[in-house]
């Protein structure tokens, strides 16, 4: 059943964010396929009964919850959904996030806050509710979900680059404050990755710029050294690595895992 680490999360149980689909599916099956339960959470619940069935088919326990992470009493409720059916929560990956491409002259103040309820003010909450869980239990470890366009400059999607780079400046902070709890945070940055997200970025992209469908992601890869675009598993088995023991004298680091676009 093993590939990668093998078993190394036998034992373990761990709530994804995020995980109907894309990245977060794929991070949801990669922990399941090392030997953790999962719960698989979303504000899509078919996503989520679609992810959980696909964990129950490795072998191990997957449990499928909807959540609403712009709202405090839905995470709540995911929170004592995942312990009351898995008993703890050991690993928290952070992972639901929205996009939106848009001139920086043009974000309204609305499409502002809505990136940023879900991007940010969602995994701020989703992690301190998370923590006071894994405190109690005496430590665990969570894994923010940032972007590589939060190392650079973005003017077709300011308000996201933004949100993201505070995803990593929560992390440090989170990291330095939980240390003594026995809780590790860090964060991944992916790049330009294979999923329906980023096929929206590119047709809302080419909506607002005028350029001909497909080719901001054609630009884009031009700028990756390893040549070829991102799979939603290449993000997973970096998450699968920073969660696991085997990174255990880690924390506060947000990893580019973008085929080295960002070398920093």
């Amino acid at each position: 059943m093993g590939r990668g680490f093998g078993m190394v999360l036998e034992g373990k149980t761990a709530l994804v964010t995020g995980a109907g689909s894309g990245i977060g599916r794929a991070i949801a099956l990669r922990l399941a396929r090392d030997g953790a339960r999962v719960a698989a959470a979303d504000l899509n619940l078919e996503g989520a009964r679609e992810t959980a069935s696909q964990i129950e088919g490795l072998g191990v326990r997957g449990v499928p919850l909807q959540v609403d992470v712009r709202d405090v009493a839905s995470l709540q409720s995911m929170v004592d959904a995942t312990v009351g059916q898995l008993g703890r929560i050991d690993i928290l990956v952070a992972c639901a996030g929205i996009v939106q491409m848009r001139r920086m002259l043009d974000i309204t103040a609305e499409e502002w806050d809505r990136i940023f309820s879900v991007n940010t003010r969602g995994l701020f909450f989703t992690l301190q509710l998370v923590a006071r869980q894994m405190e109690r239990q005496g430590g665990g470890v969570i894994l923010n979900m940032a972007s590589a366009a939060a190392r650079g400059p973005r003017p077709m999607y300011t308000h996201y680059a933004a949100s993201k780079a505070a995803v990593i400046s929560i992390t440090r902070t989170a990291a330095a404050a939980l240390a003594s709890s026995g809780i590790r945070v860090n964060a991944v940055c992916p790049g330009i990755v294979e999923t329906p997200m980023w096929d929206q970025i590119d047709r809302e992209y080419a909506a607002e710029s005028g350029e001909a469908p497909g080719e901001h992601r054609r630009q884009r890869a031009k700028e990756i050294p390893l040549g070829r675009l991102e799979t939603a598993e290449d993000v997973a088995g970096a998450v699968a690595f920073l969660v696991s023991d085997d990174a255990s004298y880690i924390t506060g680091q947000a990893l580019n895992v973008d085929g080295g676009m960002n070398m920093d």
